[in-house]
């Protein structure tokens, strides 16, 4: 009966009314929610099945993502890499590739000669210098043949937990750390993270990195350095050092790992401040370090991150998808449609296309409040011009994913009628207050998520304006620098301390 109120109701010249899409962004929004072994409440309830729901364009599958990239961060048997290869997503799992002895030579040479991560998009030139090899060397460094052999050594840290301390800046300190056990020659194996100390966080990856990233290194590395941690032989002969054996100078303003050259000497400049690309940064070593070790850091989201990022885009996009996939379904919906099983090409080759978001998409985080202390801060307005400035070469630009603490700057964007902004749901806000005091008002689950999706959105996004004072504009800089991204540029409105 519910089916057929929703296949009944009233419709709009080209078969899609409102409610059926607000039905479909439900039904999409219930399948994200539901018992991973049953049907959602809310589809039992409108006599729907999960196989009549169609497909969402902008929702990942994350069991199946997650499967494929833990396939992709082992060693593939006692090969020296992962089974990176030229196939991309599930293509190399087709029968044909597995029965060909040619494609399987071919496929085994080039995992042996090494082929190039797969986290990498577009080619050398569309990122920093040298990223896919380092990505590829700091892989390796990271994930030794035998953790227990007697000259693999380690750096085990807890994240920064100090107050005060934003995740933006425990990202820099353990970028800090991962050049100094590069350069040491350790394993470099992260251990408390306050971040992911809360429900949202499963089993063994509560209060650890790997509930929402990959971990840094392999488990059976990370075992064996959780294991000499509690041997003092181990500890005072130097084979397990911890984070308290090194300075703050050396985590945080160390040397960069000289093992690549000096790649960040031949940057080309695509930063834009008052109309003019900088060429020259104090600390161009830092920025280029910066950027590769955060990209490895975050190389592969786990399943949790996935489903964050499947729940932001659906409350963001899902009116906008459940509209155009409805006028392709014409007026069948909800009433006769049921998903086919899927063909070759849908399982095989399009498995790695990314979930749609509009593009062009331009990326926008507006830093107030506190940061006032350590940078110049610049009005929502001056945000805007500069993005007036990029749809004057790119006329068909008109989304934003707004970014920002401060709900001031939300209630602003409501005047500019021409651009359709995006963003988080949650309590952003008014006044001025400590980002310390705004986050404990959140709570830490919420504290952490939202600007993490925030943070991936920003590096999925075709433009990129922000604040190059801000350690997290710094940040996303340096992962869509490492993300095919360098041509795109990256408008600031001010400088940071080192220009």
């Amino acid at each position: 009966m519910e089916t057929e109120k929703w296949d009944n109701s009233q419709r709009t010249t080209n078969g899609v009314d409102d409610e059926r899409i607000s039905f479909l962004q439900s039904a999409w929004s219930a399948s994200l929610s539901e018992a991973v072994d049953g049907e959602s409440e809310f589809l039992q309830s409108v006599g729907l099945s999960k196989s009549a729901v169609p497909i969402a364009p902008h929702l990942e599958n994350c069991k199946l993502s997650a499967k494929i990239n833990e396939r992709l961060d082992k060693h593939a048997g006692n090969e020296t890499f992962p089974p990176w290869t030229t196939w991309k997503g599930l293509l190399d799992m087709h029968p044909a590739s597995s029965a060909n002895e040619q494609l399987r030579y071919f496929r085994h040479q080039s995992i042996s000669e090494g082929a190039y991560p797969p986290w990498i998009t577009g080619s050398d030139e569309d990122n920093y210098p040298l990223t896919r090899k380092v990505q590829r060397d700091i892989w390796i460094h990271q994930h030794p043949l035998n953790c227990r052999d007697p000259n693999v050594r380690f750096l085990v840290a807890d994240w920064e937990r100090l107050p005060g301390f934003g995740i933006g800046a425990q990202l820099a300190g353990m970028c800090g750390l991962l050049a100094i056990a590069i350069k040491e020659k350790r394993v470099l194996v992260t251990n408390y993270y306050n971040r992911a100390d809360h429900d949202g966080c499963k089993g063994s990856s509560r209060s650890s990195w790997s509930c929402y990233f990959f971990p840094e290194t392999s488990q059976e590395c990370r075992d064996y350095a959780f294991e000499l941690m509690s041997n003092k032989e181990a500890r005072e002969s130097g084979i397990v050092t911890t984070k308290d054996d090194y300075n703050s100078k050396e985590i945080w303003a160390g040397r960069t790992p000289r093992v690549w050259g000096d790649p960040w000497s031949y940057l080309q400049p695509t930063t834009e401040i008052n109309g003019s690309l900088l060429t020259f940064h104090h600390k161009m070593d830092r920025r280029w370090w910066r950027a590769q070790a955060i990209r490895y850091l975050m190389r592969f989201q786990t399943e949790y991150t996935c489903g964050l990022m499947n729940v932001a885009r659906n409350t963001a996009f899902g009116k906008e998808v459940a509209k155009m996939v409805l006028a392709s379904l014409g007026d069948k919906w909800p009433k006769e449609v049921r998903n086919k099983p899927r063909s070759d090409i849908q399982e095989f080759v399009w498995s790695n296309h990314k979930p749609w978001i509009p593009r062009p998409m331009l990326s926008m985080h507006v830093r107030m409040g506190d940061k006032a202390c350590e940078m110049k801060v610049v009005e929502f307005e001056v945000y805007m011009q500069l993005a007036d400035r990029i749809r004057q070469r790119f006329p068909h630009l008109n989304s934003i994913w707004l970014s920002t603490e401060m709900q001031e700057v939300i209630n602003k964007s409501k005047l500019y009628t021409s651009w359709n902004f995006y963003y988080t749901n949650v309590t952003r806000q008014v006044g001025n207050m400590t980002m310390a005091t705004y986050e404990a008002s959140l709570g830490r689950q919420t504290s952490t998520n939202y600007p993490l999706v925030n943070f991936l959105m920003a590096t999925e996004s075709d433009f990129f304006i922000g604040a190059l004072g801000s350690t997290w504009c710094f940040l996303i800089d340096g992962m869509r620098n490492t993300g095919g991204k360098v041509m795109a540029g990256y408008l600031s409105v001010n400088k940071d301390r080192f220009w």
